[in-house]
């Protein structure tokens, strides 16, 4: 991922508004910006992110450089699932995100899932450098590739690297692998989901967010993976045999990170894009004061 930029987004005040200076984009990358997404009273920027051909080809590295000055807001978003098709020998498709956020500035990266083709290997990773008082939301998600075609979890090679810095410190350190192996493969693994979600929410605005999100993942969870209980009496369950318990389409974890609790990471699998999009649109639509619209709501 050592090649030279492929975009390139600054986000700074001007007359006390949030609004783009810079905007830089090279093949196969392309980046538009709307004039308008939400009530002109909101004070956010949209970005969004395409690559000609609707998709990242084997061998292809984009690399993009976002920074949203103090007191600013943005959403970087796409307008459709991140396509990677089939790998031509070993060649590897990568993506390269490094961002930084201000004071009092918030920044949403809050695209579409990654969709990889089969045989395809891909690599993605994020960099965020953060102060005291930045606020981010991270959407980073993929699906089992096109299994409604019945393509399912046949890709070859998927990584996802997330870092998050406090200075020189590091404040969150994630990585998903995925790649086939010999002995069992990742469908075999990954069962019956079809999606994957993780959520990081990290700074004081986004707190109320936070704490709503933990309190309805623990609630969602501790219904759905309570033990069964058996009605009727003695002699009826004794005429029946032990069921295996059935999997709920959708399962989720959270917890928090950093010294004091300040971020939040959920992670998500679902059976369906369905699911996992009705998941987002609940829980990040407490956003919508901040980026005037609310994500995913047109998924």
């Amino acid at each position: 991922m050592a090649e030279a930029a492929t975009g390139a987004v600054r986000v700074e005040k001007v007359r006390g508004r949030s609004a783009l200076t810079r905007c830089f984009a090279r093949y196969p990358l392309k980046l538009i910006a709307p004039s308008k997404v939400g009530p002109y009273s909101c004070d956010a920027v949209w970005l969004y992110a395409l690559t000609y051909g609707g998709g990242i080809v084997s061998g292809d590295t984009i690399s993009c450089t976002v920074s949203v000055g103090d007191g600013c807001t943005a959403a970087f978003t796409t307008q459709a699932s991140t396509k990677v098709y089939k790998a031509v020998g070993s060649k590897c498709s990568e993506q390269l995100l490094e961002a930084r956020v201000g004071e009092d500035a918030l920044l949403a990266v809050i695209p579409d899932p990654v969709t990889c083709f089969s045989t395809a290997r891909y690599h993605q990773k994020q960099v965020f450098q953060v102060s005291a008082n930045s606020n981010l939301v991270v959407v980073d998600w993929f699906t089992s590739g096109r299994y409604e075609s019945g393509e399912k979890w046949d890709f070859s090679f998927y990584k996802s690297v997330n870092h998050i810095f406090l200075g020189d410190q590091p404040l969150f350190i994630d990585s998903t692998l995925l790649e086939q192996g010999s002995n069992y493969s990742i469908a075999e693994r990954m069962q019956e989901y079809n999606v994957i979600v993780m959520v990081v929410l990290l700074g004081p605005k986004l707190r109320h967010i936070q704490d709503k999100m933990q309190d309805e993942m623990k609630k969602l969870m501790s219904g759905q993976l309570r033990p069964p209980t058996s009605g009727g009496s003695l002699y009826t369950m004794r005429s029946k045999p032990p069921q295996r318990p059935q999997r709920p389409p959708l399962i989720a974890s959270c917890s928090p990170f950093g010294r004091t609790g300040t971020g939040m990471v959920a992670r998500v699998a679902a059976v369906s894009m369905e699911l996992a999009y009705s998941f987002l649109r609940h829980h990040l639509a407490a956003l919508e004061p901040f980026l005037g619209a609310s994500p995913y709501a047109a998924s």
